[in-house]
């Protein structure tokens, strides 16, 4: 249940494998986006259900309990209202895989707070930045697009492969909201590299080829550091 990007973009990720629904209200209530839903709707189908009624919320709950993944881009709990949080769709499907995006996070004294990308741009200070990087005289500037909602967009894509993954085929029922670095990454997956800011400390390239080391030989810098030319 999606609109805009956020939501979308990891249904987008995963189209090639698997077949997606794409629902939201009714028309009266939410205007259409043909522009975004011609870039983030192929090889989707979409529905439109509206859980006030009882018999839309009966045919979506028919659909949750025989489904992977559900994936939702609602304010935190208002879905909760409707008899659809998380713990009562695992009540339906114990296997099914939860996935939310929100503007201002599950806690927090904003989280109940409806928003998107130019919002939190916006209240964060993000849009004053990116007017005095610009050296624009503007006292705030929006990104060229919206990054925000693309970037977390493919962020829940990576966290729902992963839920997946480990869902399969043996655990079922975890929770997961923690957006923050864990304290208990396996120090062989990190490696620490001097850049032009300073020490860095990252999650180490994933591929293992052999014969070579994969990783990267270039480490960050200031803009304009290099000549133009060819290695």
């Amino acid at each position: 249940m999606s609109r805009v990007i956020p939501p979308p973009s990891p249904a987008a990720r995963s189209r090639p494998t698997a077949q997606t629904f794409s629902g939201s209200r009714p028309p009266t209530s939410l205007a259409a986006l043909p522009a975004l839903d011609r870039d983030l709707a192929r090889g989707k189908r979409t529905v439109q259900l509206d859980v006030r009624r009882p018999d839309d919320k009966q045919r979506l709950l028919e659909l949750l309990r025989t489904c992977d993944v559900f994936l939702q881009g609602f304010r935190p709990r208002s879905l909760a209202a409707y008899g659809l949080s998380p713990q009562d769709l695992a009540r339906a499907n114990p296997a099914i895989v939860c996935a939310s995006l929100s503007a201002f996070g599950p806690r927090g004294p904003w989280a109940h707070r409806r928003g998107f990308d130019s919002l939190v741009q916006t209240c964060s200070g993000m849009s004053v930045s990116e007017a005095a990087h610009a050296g624009s005289a503007q006292p705030a500037r929006a990104t060229p697009c919206q990054a925000l909602d693309h970037a977390s967009g493919h962020l829940l894509a990576a966290g729902i492969a992963a839920a997946l993954y480990r869902a399969y085929p043996g655990d079922t029922g975890f929770a997961c909201a923690d957006r923050h670095a864990p304290d208990d990454v396996p120090a062989d997956m990190l490696e620490t590299r001097e850049t032009a800011f300073g020490p860095m400390t990252a999650v180490r390239h994933s591929a293992e080829v052999e014969g070579m080391e994969a990783g990267w030989e270039e480490m960050p810098k200031p803009l304009g550091t290099d000549e133009p030319r060819w290695l």
